[in-house]
C-alpha cells in the first residue's frame, strides 16, 4: 500500500502540492496524470523518500510491501555490484550480492575446506537457492524476450546500451524483481507496438498495488482503474480507465462552473439588496448586516472552478534562407571497439527537406544525429553543412542543457539580448514564472523538453536535429510539437517512434538502418516508425 496524507510539496515559493490526501491500496492499479511540470515525478519522489534537492517535503507517507520502482531518469551505472545488464537485474533481489558471494565462498570451500568454510558456502547456497537464484536466465530470458531487449545486451556495460535498450533493461529488473509494488514512471518511453502490448499484459495480470505516471493513453486505459490528477496544486480521486476520468473531468468542470455562476448571480444580489439598506431606517440596516452574514457564509463556501486547460501552441521563428544544399553526409561509419554500428551512411538534404531515420533500438540512429550534430565524431566520412546553415540540436536525454545553469542562464542570449525576451520565449514553450529560475535538475522530463526547444527557437536555426523531441511531453504538448514543426519551413532531420508526430511532420525523405538507406518517404514507412 501507498499512502499520502496532508501532504504538501514545495520547491522554492512554489507550491507544487497543497494538503493531499490519497492511497493506492493492495492490488489497486492508479495513474498519476497532470500536465508537464505539475509534478507528478517529485511527488512519486516525495512519497519514496528521496526527493530532488531543494524540495519541501511536509505530510506523511508511507509505503508498506516490497517496492519496485522506475525512474524517468535512470542510474548511469546501474544499481548491480558491475555496470553489467546482468547484475543489475539481479540486484533487484539482491542476487548479484549473493551470487557474488557463494563464488567468493564456492573458492574458499576449493583451496581449504573447513568445516567453517564449508558451513558458509551451504548458508550462501541456501539463500541463493530460496531466492530463485537457479531459474534466474529463464525468467529474465522471457522478460528481455517480451520487451525486445536481445539476451546478449544483458552482459553489456550499461554505459554502451542505447536509450531504448536502457528502458527495456529497468522495465526487466522491475519485472523480474516481482514487489508487492510497482511504481513506474514513464515506462512506455522506447517501447514499439509489440513491447507495449506485451508489457500491459503484464501490469494486468500484476497482481499488486500499481502507481503509474504515463501520458501513453492506451496504456492507461488498458491498465489503470482509478486516476488521481494531479492540477492546480491539488489531487482529486476518479475512478475508472482514463477515458472514463477525462469524461468525469469534463462534466465535474461543467458542473463547478454552473454552480459557480450561480452562486455569484445569489452572492450579487444579496450584496446589491444589503446595500440597497444602508443608511437607511435601525431595522432594515440590522437586515443588511443580516444578509452581509450570509454573503460571507456564501463566500466562504464558494465553489473552486479549476482553470481550463488552454490549446497549447509553440512557434519557431522564421529561419533565414540557407545554401540549396544545407547538409551533406558522406561515407560515414561509426565504430565502438570493435563493434561497427554505422557502416557509409551517405545523403545530401535539400533546404526545406524533412528527413525521418527509422530502426530499431541499436541500430545507431541517435549515433548518426551526434555526428550530423557536430557533438561526435564519426569513425570515419564526414558531415557538411552548407553556405549560411544555423544548426540546432535536441538531443535525446537533453545533453545540450547545461545542468550547472539555471533555465533562464540556457537560453544563448546571442539575438535574445534582454531578459524579458528570453522569459517571454520560456513564457511561450510554458517556462513562466518561478520556473526560469530553476535548475534544470529540479525540472520534470516533460518542462526539460520544452526548455531544449526553447533553446533551438533562441538559436534561430534553420537547420534542426530532432532526437525523440515528444519523449516525456503530455499529449497537448506532443501534438503542440507537431504542429509547430509542420509551418515551419526549414530543413528536418529527425528520430522518432511517434507515428502521429511523424504523420504531422510530413517527411519528404527516410534513412532506414541498419541499410543505410536514403529515399524518398513512402506512407507505408509509417508501420515502420514505431517499430524499435
Amino acid at each position: 500500500m501507498i499512502a499520502g496524507s496532508s501532504l504538501t510539496i514545495e520547491i522554492g515559493s512554489r507550491v507544487l502540492l497543497r494538503d493531499a490526501s490519497f492511497t493506492v491500496g493492495a492490488g489497486e492499479k492508479v495513474g498519476l496524470v497532470g500536465r508537464n511540470g505539475t509534478g507528478k515525478s517529485t511527488l512519486v519522489s516525495a512519497v519514496l523518500g528521496v526527493p530532488a534537492s531543494g524540495i519541501r517535503v511536509s505530510g506523511n507517507a508511507r509505503v508498506r510491501g516490497t517496492l519496485g520502482f522506475l525512474p524517468q531518469v535512470p542510474a548511469p551505472q546501474g544499481l548491480g555490484l558491475d555496470s553489467t545488464g546482468f547484475s543489475h537485474v539481479l540486484s533487484s533481489r539482491g542476487l548479484d550480492v549473493l551470487d557474488d558471494g557463494l563464488t567468493r565462498a564456492k573458492q574458499a570451500m576449493a583451496k581449504d575446506p573447513t568445516a567453517d568454510n564449508i558451513e558458509r558456502f551451504s548458508d550462501f547456497e541456501e539463500q541463493f537457492r530460496e531466492n530463485g537464484g537457479y531459474e534466474v536466465e529463464g525468467v529474465i530470458a522471457r522478460l528481455a524476450d517480451g520487451l525486445g531487449l536481445r539476451q546478449d545486451l544483458l552482459l553489456e556495460d550499461i554505459g554502451e546500451l542505447s536509450g531504448g535498450q536502457r528502458r527495456r533493461l529497468d522495465l526487466v529488473r522491475v519485472l523480474f524483481q516481482q514487489p508487492e509494488i510497482m511504481v513506474l514512471d514513464e515506462p512506455t518511453n522506447h517501447l514499439d507496438l509489440g513491447a507495449k502490448k506485451w508489457l500491459m499484459d503484464e501490469l494486468e495480470q500484476f497482481k499488486g498495488a500499481l502507481l503509474l505516471i504515463s501520458h501513453d493513453i492506451k496504456l492507461l486505459d488498458r491498465a489503470i482503474t482509478k486516476v488521481l490528477h494531479l492540477a492546480d496544486s491539488s489531487l482529486r480521486e476518479y475512478k475508472g480507465t482514463y477515458t472514463s476520468y477525462r469524461a468525469q473531468l469534463a462534466a465535474d468542470q461543467a458542473q463547478r462552473e454552473r454552480s459557480a455562476t450561480l452562486e455569484n448571480r445569489e452572492i450579487t444580489r444579496l450584496t446589491t439588496l444589503a446595500d440597497s439598506m444602508r443608511g437607511s431606517t435601525v431595522r432594515r440596516a440590522r437586515i443588511a448586516r443580516s444578509i452581509d452574514t450570509r454573503v460571507g457564509r456564501l463566500e466562504t463556501t464558494r465553489t473552486v472552478v479549476d482553470k481550463r486547460e488552454r490549446k497549447t501552441r509553440f512557434s519557431l521563428p522564421e529561419p533565414r534562407r540557407s545554401a540549396a544544399t544545407p547538409l551533406s553526409v558522406s561515407k560515414l561509419s561509426v565504430d565502438y571497439g570493435a563493434a561497427p554500428v554505422l557502416k557509409d551512411v551517405a545523403f545530401s538534404l535539400g533546404r526545406g527537406d524533412r528527413v525521418v531515420v527509422i530502426g530499431r533500438n541499436g541500430a545507431g540512429k541517435s549515433s548518426l544525429l551526434r555526428c550530423l550534430a557536430e557533438v561526435q565524431k564519426p569513425t570515419t566520412g564526414e558531415v557538411e553543412l552548407g553556405v549560411n546553415v544555423a544548426l540546432g540540436y535536441f538531443a535525446q536525454e537533453h545533453e545540450q542543457v547545461d545542468p550547472t545553469l539555471s533555465t533562464l542562464d540556457n537560453i544563448d542570449d546571442t539575438i535574445l539580448k534582454s531578459i524579458t525576451e528570453r522569459r517571454a520565449l520560456l513564457g511561450s514553450f510554458g517556462l513562466s514564472g518561478k520556473l526560469v529560475d530553476q535548475m534544470p535538475e529540479t525540472l520534470s522530463g516533460g518542462e526539460r523538453a520544452k526548455l531544449g526547444l526553447a533553446m533551438l527557437a533562441a538559436g534561430q536555426s534553420n537547420l534542426l536535429i530532432l532526437d525523440e523531441p515528444t519523449n516525456n511531453l503530455d499529449p497537448a504538448s506532443t501534438e503542440a510539437v507537431g504542429d509547430m514543426l509542420s509551418r515551419w519551413p526549414g530543413t528536418i532531420v529527425a528520430v522518432s517512434h511517434d507515428r502521429a508526430f511523424v504523420e504531422t511532420l510530413q517527411p519528404t525523405h527516410c534513412l532506414q538502418l541498419p541499410g543505410e538507406r536514403f529515399t524518398h518517404w513512402k506512407e507505408e514507412y509509417l508501420d515502420e516508425v514505431s517499430l524499435r
